[in-house]
Order: C-alpha cells, then structure tokens, then sequence
C-alpha cells in the first residue's frame, strides 16, 4: 500500500529535530539508532517522519491516539512515587515492528495512516492537573517517535511542578537523551526476550538490541530513575541463560537495587496461535535474575501473585503489598527503611494514596 503525501500545513506537522541532509534530497534520521536514510517523499521506519524536499517533519506532534489518568505502578514503576496518578498520552508510530504488540492498533498504524486528536502541550498540562495528576508519563507506544511534542510538554510540565516518566525500548540516541533529560525523571525500559539477537531480529524487526544497553547506562549517568522489564515470549523468549545475562548486566551496570519487572505475555497481533506464559516460566526466571542478586524482582500482568510484592532484601520482611496496579499495604518506616531490620529500600518519594479516577479522557 502507497500511503499518501502528508499535508504538511496541519497543525500536528512541524519540522523534526535530529536530523541531517544527504546527497539528492535524502536526510538522515538520528533520533533514534535505526538512522534511516530516508528520500525525498519517504518516511522513516517509525511511519510518522517525512522527508519532504530535503526536510524532515514529524507527522504526530500533539496528534494523541490516548490521554488516560493512570495508576504509576501501570507503567510499571513500583519504586518511584508510589500510590502517584499519571496522566498518560501517545501517538501513532513506533520504530520498533513487534510481532507481539499489546498496542498494535496504535504502534503499527505506519503501515496506513497516522490519526488521533489534536493536543498542544499546554492542553495536556492543564488537563493533567485538572484531573488531579502528579505527572506525565510517555507510553502506550515508543515516545521516541513523538520526541518533540514530549520535550515540549515535559519542559513545561515540569514547570508546572509535575514529574515526567516514559515507557521505551530503549532505542533513542545519546543526542536526544542529552537534550530531553534534565525534565525526564523515571524511565521504564522495556526488554522482549530478555535482550536476545536472534530475538530481536526474528520478531521485533530490530538489528541489535545493543543500543538499549547503551541508553541504560546514559539514563543512569544523567540521574534518571530506571525500573527494567522482560516481556517473555514462551516457546521464542524464555531462555534462562539470556536472562541470567540480562540480569548480570543490569545488576554490573545499574545495581543491584534496579526493579526488575519479568512480564507475562498474552497471544496478540501476529503471534495469536501461542499461549499466555506459564506462571510457572515466570517464577523460574524470577529465581534466575534473583540469583544473579537482582534485590527486586516483579512478575507483571499476574494479579495476586507474592512477587507482586516488596520485600526487604535483608529480612524478607514483607514491605510493599499489592494487588495488580493498586497497593493493598504499605509498611514501610520513615525514610522508605524496614520497620524490623532498618534496611533502606531504593524507593523514591513516600506513599501517596491517589484518588481513584482511571478515565478515558479523550
């Protein structure tokens, strides 16, 4: 399918940051480490960057597919402001091709046209504090691709006296992180596979998962808050030895206090003819990455499990219940330390119990 040329005077479309001019009207692309070359009249893997004579525009600043007040533990960040509301936004795009994708109506929507409403950051900002948000957060697809409308709202929003969080793969180059970090404040980094080649290449359209490697260590040299996560895929991603190395590096290269997210994953988009993951895969990746001495490790989107939860990595003593995206008990002492043994946990900020109001606010 031949999609047709952008109209560029919409208020949506302006001219994209990190880029270069080639020979014969191409540019190069270096938002993220794709860095497509990209002719005249052609777009960028992501779908939602267009080079028209030589220029390049982003097609989706402020053009939201979703705007949705969301618990903080959704993202997931169990340990940065814990019991916080975020007020969620996202695009169409993203430069990654995953056969798997939970958002796919939105993510893969390259392949035809770009839609959604059109938001300007202030509006976000508005409305995230009408509706009682402490913070934006970049989701649902990769904000890389819609990098400008999200440095342009993260600037203000932290203005305004909210914290902004993002959910990506990890893809975005040093340069934009270099721009974009001093109003960035968490970051949940997404893994597939537990960061296998093969993986990437076969399900994901990715070269090499390399580049996220290098983003994390960026993201922790900037001071960004990091929670890590691990989609596993049975059958193609659920290997024990590409997590006992993801789990090493993150514990040699983040620490050891870095929250590890392992994700259960549902049969979707193109990959329907598998099973949700056994929870019994789960709990033994779990007992891998905590055997490399990962000091939390989380299973995700299996409601009532024990590793939903926070315990003392010294005392086991059972610190942080929860039940899905809601926490149930908070027993921490002042100072985010153990109430028995004193042990500091890596949490950022004290509990606040947020009001319930998870909206569809399109």
């Amino acid at each position: 399918m031949v999609r047709r040329k952008p109209d560029l005077s919409k208020p949506w479309v302006r001219v994209a940051k990190f880029w270069r001019r080639m020979d014969k009207g191409k540019v190069q692309c270096y938002l993220c480490y794709k860095k497509c070359p990209i002719a005249s009249e052609g777009f960028g893997a992501c779908g939602v960057r267009y080079n028209s004579g030589g220029t390049l525009y982003t097609l989706v600043y402020g053009l939201l597919t979703a705007a949705n007040l969301d618990p903080i533990e959704k993202k997931p960040l169990y340990h940065f402001r814990p019991g916080t509301s975020v007020y969620s936004i996202s695009t169409a795009g993203c430069n990654f091709m995953c056969r798997f994708c939970q958002n796919w109506t939105i993510s893969q929507s390259r392949r035809d046209e770009v839609f959604g409403e059109y938001f300007t950051p202030e509006k976000v900002v508005d409305l995230a504090r009408r509706r009682g948000a402490d913070g934006i957060s970049y989701t649902y697809n990769e904000p890389t691709v819609f990098y400008e409308f999200m440095y342009d709202t993260a600037r203000l929003a932290k203005k305004e006296g909210l914290f902004n969080t993002m959910v990506t793969n990890g893809y975005m180059t040093c340069d934009a992180l270099d721009e974009l970090s001093p109003y960035m404040d968490a970051a949940t980094v997404d893994f597939k596979g537990a960061g296998n080649k093969r993986f990437y290449q076969k399900f994901m359209g990715v070269h090499d998962p390399e580049p996220t490697f290098t983003t994390l260590l960026e993201m922790k040299r900037k001071g960004i808050f990091i929670e890590v996560t691990n989609l596993v895929v049975p059958r193609y991603g659920d290997d024990p030895n590409d997590m006992r190395r993801l789990a090493r590096w993150v514990v040699e290269n983040l620490g050891p206090e870095t929250p590890f997210h392992v994700l259960r994953f549902y049969p979707h988009y193109l990959m329907t003819d598998l099973p949700a993951t056994p929870v019994e895969t789960l709990e033994r990746l779990a007992r891998v990455a905590l055997g490399e001495g990962l000091k939390h490790v989380y299973l995700g989107n299996v409601p009532g499990h024990q590793l939903e939860h926070t315990y003392c990595p010294r005392c086991g003593y059972p610190l942080v219940k929860r039940f899905g995206f809601d926490i149930v008990e908070w027993n921490l002492a002042e100072g985010n330390r153990c109430p028995k043994c004193g042990y500091r946990v890596n949490i950022v900020g004290e509990f606040t119990r947020r009001r319930r109001a998870s909206l569809w606010l399109m």
